[in-house]
Order: structure tokens, then C-alpha cells, then sequence
């Protein structure tokens, strides 16, 4: 069981994300803006973020520079779950929407298997 941080302003995807993510045996925590997923990550860092790309108050692409800047997170795995995946050059990983569950999920648990290299 991974932890996965879920990042996105919609709160619908974010509960149709917790589902998949749930159901495939994961714990999941939300944030609705980049800052907000800051402030989750510092208190307890994830396993994995899953973050859309265009968010109020802080955007994903922001997020990732933060996550990416700082020793402490650099090596967290960033899914990028976008609808312009040529924004998501930070993420490990890019799924386009709409996605499908078996694709996030597939994508998600390739970064979660994989080693971290940074």
C-alpha cells in the first residue's frame, strides 16, 4: 500500500481519483491547489503526488518546481494528470485527459515500482 497524494481543484476528479486509486489498495490523501499539496507534503510526504496542471492559488508546474527544488522531496514521483501534456515537463510521468482508470492506474504504479533516481 503506497501513500498517494491526489492534486487538483476539481473536486469530483478528485474523488473519482481517490476511488481508483483506494481500490487498487492505496492510501489517499487530497489537496485542491498546489500550496495546499505543499503544506500535506511537508507534514507527511507521499509516496507519490498525482497532480492536474492548471489550479488556482498554485498551479501543478509550480508544485513541481517546489517539489523538485527541495533535497527533502526532490525524489517524491510526480504523475502529471493533464490536458496538455507538453506543460508536464517536471513529471516523471504524463497521463492525458480524460484518462481512463486502467491507464492512471498502470501509470501510478509503474512510478511506484520503479527506483527513485533523484
Amino acid at each position: 500500500m503506497a501513500k498517494i497524494l491526489v492534486v487538483d481543484d476539481e473536486p469530483d476528479l478528485r474523488f473519482i481519483l481517490r476511488h481508483y486509486f483506494e481500490q487498487a489498495g492505496h492510501q489517499v490523501r487530497e489537496a485542491g491547489h498546489g500550496a495546499d499539496a505543499l503544506e500535506r507534503v511537508r507534514e507527511s510526504a507521499p509516496d507519490l503526488v498525482v497532480t492536474d496542471l492548471m489550479m488556482p492559488v498554485m498551479d501543478g508546474v509550480d508544485l513541481m518546481r517546489h517539489l523538485r527544488a527541495d533535497p527533502a522531496t526532490a525524489g517524491i514521483p510526480v504523475l502529471a494528470a493533464t490536458g496538455d501534456p507538453q506543460l508536464a515537463t517536471l513529471a516523471d510521468l504524463t497521463v492525458t485527459k480524460p484518462y481512463r482508470r486502467q491507464a492512471i492506474i498502470a501509470a501510478a504504479e509503474a512510478l511506484l515500482t520503479r527506483p527513485r533516481t533523484r
